[in-house]
């Protein structure tokens, strides 16, 4: 794919940056809820459920703040408040497209899936 700056996905074009960030398993989902408020740790965690233990929450949250996307805020020593960053705003939108998208084809894929995996049987 190319565009008037050039090839898009070179290791060094911030459209693949924009890509590796998003195609973190838990990433578009820790955006998305602290898109609709401020939230703590274990808050993140009901949140989001499915699967998704502390420690990966950290680590995701740890590389979020590192890309300028999440602040964490130390309200009390045992009280951390995240939040999205103004950068990390600028993602709500495209997030709440992706949401969309799921919402309209999710089922669509899931009924495509279960056909392939009867065809396969």
């Amino acid at each position: 794919m190319q565009n008037s700056a050039g090839p898009s996905f070179l290791a060094d074009c911030p459209t693949r940056l924009a890509v590796e960030i998003l195609a973190d398993k838990w990433a578009v989902l820790v955006l998305f809820a602290l898109s609709r408020h401020p939230c703590r740790h274990g808050e993140l965690i009901d949140l989001i459920g499915g699967g998704l233990s502390r420690k990966v929450l950290t680590q995701t949250l740890r590389r979020l703040q590192q890309y300028g996307l999440v602040d964490r805020h130390a309200e009390a020593p045992r009280h951390v408040l995240y939040s999205l960053t103004d950068l990390g705003r600028t993602l709500s939108e495209p997030i709440d497209v992706l949401t969309h998208w799921a919402d309209d084809n999710g089922r669509a894929i899931a009924d495509f899936q279960e056909a392939a995996e009867a065809e396969r049987d």
